[in-house]
């Protein structure tokens, strides 16, 4: 039984996405769609003639949408990257909200035009909101559609805090939970490392969290402001978040999903394989850290009610 991916944008990300799954051989098929035929034609070229030179074999498709009919995964990376350079910092990733919800509206259209019954993973921005619009357009399970949401955010705070503590960030365990954006949070009470609370040890050596934390959300613009672009670090938590599913793992992540009955997507520990999100962790959060769940459950409600009233249905 072969596997196929699909990607829907071929910019920064997706071509990252579509190097690093094809030089891991993580499909055998690959169906890459972008809207500038040009620009598809020569990231095509360059992959394929990588090839001689990897120890996989990949077969790729280009914009062929009827392609998509049996993939098992397809993940949608298109945008508009040049919007947020007009205003960088901020609430940036909303820059891009009305162009990139009108695309994934469109999108959609074609997306419901196959047969297309696996799980789609979304990259794109505003996350959350984005993840909510492509479940109400293309009316797909809700536990079929899953963001990559806070596990680039959580994979941030790990980085920063295992640079404090001078441990690999494999060995911190713990979570950045909500929006991916700005309402995100890191749930300190999740967070171990060396088998005990972080807020225990950090107390002992005198160490400011709340700077852990600023530095995981705003870590993002400082890489965007450098090169005018991310692309690595979000790739890798989209080719974790395939691979969970192709191989049908059960990992546990920190994904943006629905849960209960929540009309919006939202990051909350939860159990991923290849049928999608097959449920969500207990974590019980302090009383700050559930009200600073709420509210940015309240905010990307708000965006996606107003995009939502715009696009209409």
């Amino acid at each position: 039984m072969t596997t196929k991916l699909g990607i829907i944008g071929m910019g920064h990300v997706g071509g990252a996405v579509a190097e690093g799954a094809i030089f891991q051989g993580l499909a055998d098929d690959y169906v890459l769609l972008d809207s500038d035929p040009a620009r598809l034609d020569a990231e095509v070229l360059d992959l394929i003639e990588a090839q001689p030179n990897l120890a996989h074999h990949a077969n790729i498709i280009s914009n062929d949408w009827d392609a998509l009919d049996d993939a098992d995964v397809i993940v949608s990376a298109l945008g508009n990257i040049g919007l947020q350079k007009t205003a960088p910092g901020g609430n940036a990733r909303f820059i891009e909200a009305e162009y990139n919800a009108e695309q994934i509206k469109s999108v959609s259209e074609k997306l419901k035009a196959t047969k297309f019954n696996g799980i789609l993973v979304v990259i794109t921005n505003p996350n959350d909101v984005i993840v909510s619009l492509y479940q109400h357009f293309t009316g797909y399970a809700r536990e079929k559609v899953i963001g990559t949401g806070t596990l680039l955010d959580t994979a941030r705070m790990k980085t920063a805090v295992s640079h404090l503590f001078d441990i690999d960030p494999r060995s911190v365990q713990g979570y950045n939970l909500g929006e991916h954006g700005n309402s995100q949070f890191t749930a300190w009470s999740s967070v171990t490392i060396l088998d005990q609370p972080i807020v225990d040890v950090a107390e002992e050596k005198g160490i400011d969290l709340n700077k852990i934390a600023e530095t995981s959300r705003d870590n993002g613009f400082r890489v965007f402001n450098g090169k005018g672009y991310t692309s690595y670090a979000i790739a890798a938590s989209a080719l974790r978040l395939t691979e969970t599913i192709l191989n049908d793992s059960h990992e546990l992540l920190p994904v943006s999903t629905f849960r209960d009955d929540n009309e919006v997507a939202l990051s909350f520990p939860s159990v991923v394989g290849r049928d999608g999100v097959l449920g969500h962790s207990q974590l019980e959060l302090t009383d700050e850290e559930t009200e600073k769940y709420n509210a940015s459950y309240d905010f990307v409600l708000g965006r996606y009610q107003d995009l939502l009233e715009k696009f209409g249905a």
